[in-house]
C-alpha cells in the first residue's frame, strides 16, 4: 500500500497477544496497514522504540466536585497529563444531582468535556434505585454509557442491598455492566467514630478508618449479588490481598458451575498507588501524610504483592489510575485538623504506563503482553471500546504510542503536567518512558510537549462490553 498519510517504521510493534518487528501504517485517522517495508508520505522512525496501543485508563475523575472544592485538573489540563503519559482514552463518570434526570446530567458532563485533548467515553453513576431511575438506563444505554458506578459506601450514593439487587437487575435487563466501589460502610462508620472518640484526627489514622476488612467484605457481598441476579461485574480500585482473593474465588465459582468457563464475567482493576506505595505514607512528618489519603486507603507490603499477583494470574485485569487530584495547598489542607475532610483523591493519570512498565515489566512480575493487556487492550474490552481502541489492528483508530523502554526519567511535580502541586511519585525513578502520542493518526505529545489544541478528542459510544 503506497497511499497511506503515515508510516510508523522501524520499532516494535507490541499488542496483548504479539510482539514483533512490523512497520505500522495509518491512513484517515485509522490502522490501514501492518507489514514490512511500508510507504507513506509521511514516515517517523522508531527505531529502538516500542510501538504501543495507546493506553486506556478507565478510571478518572476530571472536574470532580469534592464538597466545598472540585478535583485540580480540568478536562483540558488532566487529558494534556495523559497524552504526555501515553493514555489517548479516559473513562470519566456522571454523577447526577439528586433528581436529575440521567441524559441531562450525562449533557451537562458532556459540555464539561469540551477541551478534552485525548478521546474519552463515561459511565453513568447510580445512587438510587427508585423506578424512575431505573427507568432511564435503557436511554443511557442507548446513548452510549453501557457500564454503571454503584457504592457500598458514601451518605448520598451508598444503595442499601435491596435497592442493589434491584439495580442489577435493571443493568443487566439493558445489557449493561455493574461497577462498585466496596467498602463496608458499617465497618468504616465504626472505625472512624472510635478513632474520633480517641482523638486521633491526623492524616496517620485514616488508613484504621478503613480497614482492609471493609473492603474484602463488600466484595464477596457484591459479587454474591451479581452472581444470583447474572450480571456482569467490576470492582474498581481493589486494594487488598482479601479483596482480590475474593474476585478470584468468585470466579473459579463461575466457572465450576458453568462448565469451565465464565458465562456471567467477573473482574476488576487496581491503580498504581496500591502497586507502588503503601500505607507507611500516611506516617510521614506534620501533614505531610495527607497528600496519600484516598479511598481504600494505601495497604501493606503483603498486599501490594499479592495485587502484583492477581495482575499476573488475571484475577485482576485492568489498571486504572483513579485519578482524582487535590492540591495540597488549599485543598487537602482544608482537613488540616480532621483527617474526615481531608479530599480524598491522588493524582496519576500522567505515570500509569512508565509506572508498570518499572515496577511491573521490568522487575518480571508482569509480561511485556500482560502490560500492554491491562493497561490498553482489557479496559478497552470491559467497557465496549475495543477493537476500536486498546489494540494495533486494521481497521482501529490509529492511537499509537512510540514508548523509549531504556529512556530514564526521574518523576517530579516539576516534570510532569498534572494541575496540582504535588505527586505522590516524587522521586521515582524510571526506567521507560512514552516519547511520542497519537490519536487517530495525529501527533498530540512529542518528547512532552503537547502539540495539539484542546478539543481534540471525541466522546466514544460505548459497545455493549466485551468482556474477558
Amino acid at each position: 500500500m503506497t497511499n497511506l498519510d503515515l508510516v510508523i517504521r522501524g520499532g516494535t510493534l507490541a499488542t496483548a497477544t504479539r510482539t514483533g518487528r512490523e512497520d505500522l501504517g495509518i491512513k484517515d485517522g485509522v490502522i490501514a496497514a501492518i507489514g514490512p517495508s511500508l510507504e507513506g508520505r509521511k514516515v517517523i522512525d522508531a527505531t529502538g522504540l516500542l510501538v504501543l496501543p495507546g493506553a486506556v485508563d478507565p478510571h478518572v475523575h476530571l472536574d470532580m466536585p469534592a464538597g466545598a472544592t472540585r478535583s485540580s485538573d480540568d478536562w483540558c489540563s488532566g487529558t494534556r497529563a495523559a497524552a504526555c503519559g501515553g493514555t489517548t482514552t479516559v473513562i470519566d463518570f456522571v454523577e447526577p444531582e439528586p433528581g436529575e434526570i440521567l441524559l441531562d446530567a450525562f449533557r451537562k458532563r458532556r459540555q464539561e468535556a469540551a477541551g478534552a485533548i485525548v478521546d474519552y467515553a463515561l459511565h453513568m453513576t447510580l445512587t438510587n434505585a427508585r423506578d424512575e431511575t431505573l427507568a432511564q438506563i435503557p436511554d443511557v444505554v442507548a446513548a452510549g454509557m453501557t457500564s454503571f458506578k454503584t457504592y457500598t459506601t458514601y451518605e448520598g450514593f451508598r444503595l442499601d442491598d435491596a435497592a442493589f439487587l434491584r439495580v442489577m437487575r435493571a443493568v443487566r435487563d439493558a445489557s449493561g455492566l455493574v461497577m462498585a466501589h466496596c467498602e463496608n460502610d458499617a465497618i468504616v462508620t465504626d472505625a472512624t467514630a472510635r478513632l474520633a472518640a480517641l482523638g486521633r484526627m491526623g492524616p496517620g489514622a485514616h488508613p484504621y478508618s478503613r480497614p482492609g476488612i471493609a473492603e474484602a467484605t463488600a466484595i464477596r457481598k457484591i459479587l454474591s449479588f451479581a452472581q444470583f441476579i447474572q450480571v456482569p461485574v467490576y470492582i474498581v480500585h481493589v486494594s487488598t490481598a482479601l479483596g482480590s482473593q475474593a474476585i478470584a474465588w468468585a470466579q473459579v465459582q463461575e466457572e465450576h458451575t458453568s462448565g469451565g468457563r465464565r458465562t456471567v464475567p467477573v473482574g476488576g482493576e487496581t491503580c498504581p498507588q496500591y502497586l507502588t506505595l503503601t500505607a507507611s505514607e500516611y506516617d510521614q512528618p506534620g501533614f505531610a501524610g495527607a497528600k496519600y489519603v484516598c479511598a481504600p486507603p494505601l495497604r501493606t507490603p503483603h498486599d501490594q504483592q499479592m495485587l502484583w499477583n492477581a495482575l499476573a494470574t488475571g484475577t485482576l485485569q485492568t489498571v486504572g489510575t483513579d485519578h482524582c487530584p487535590f492540591n495540597f495547598s488549599g485543598q487537602k489542607d482544608l482537613g488540616r485538623d480532621d483527617f474526615r475532610k481531608i479530599p480524598g483523591g491522588l493524582p496519576g493519570i500522567e505515570a500509569r504506563l512508565a509506572l508498570l512498565h518499572t515496577f511491573g515489566v521490568l522487575r518480571q512480575r508482569i509480561t511485556l503482553k500482560q502490560w500492554v493487556a491491562l493497561c490498553c487492550e482489557n479496559p478497552a474490552r470491559w467497557f465496549g471500546l475495543y477493537p476500536r481502541k486498546g489494540t494495533l489492528e486494521i481497521g482501529s483508530d490509529a492511537d499509537v504510542v512510540l514508548f523509549d523502554p531504556s529512556r530514564q526519567v526521574t518523576l517530579s511535580t516539576e516534570s510532569l503536567h498534572e494541575s496540582v502541586d504535588y505527586t505522590p511519585y516524587e522521586g521515582f525513578a524510571l526506567t521507560g518512558y512514552p516519547v511520542m502520542t497519537l490519536i487517530r493518526g495525529k501527533i498530540v505529545m512529542q518528547e512532552g510537549n503537547v502539540v495539539s489544541d484542546p478539543g481534540l478528542g471525541h466522546y466514544l459510544f460505548c459497545d455493549t462490553p466485551g468482556l474477558i
